[in-house]
């Protein structure tokens, strides 16, 4: 019953963009508010990032060439 319950996709679960409904959408935005205010009260910070820095370094390109089955 307990996997019948996590996998059933129910109108009040907010992780589905596509059912979110306004109200709920300003709720997260508050809430999201309410976390980053309290954040920097505590002494916390945010740093901007440039918009071309990545985390990923570049990869060697892998030789792909004759890699499929036949």
């Amino acid at each position: 019953m307990k996997d019948d319950q996590s996998s059933a996709r129910t109108k009040d679960n907010e992780d589905f963009a596509e059912e979110r409904t306004l109200s709920s959408r300003q709720r997260a935005r508050s809430q999201l508010s309410a976390e980053v205010e309290a954040f920097l009260a505590r002494g916390g910070a945010i740093d901007e990032v440039e918009p071309d820095v990545t985390a990923d370094p570049p990869r060697k390109p892998q030789p792909k060439y004759g890699s499929r089955p036949i």
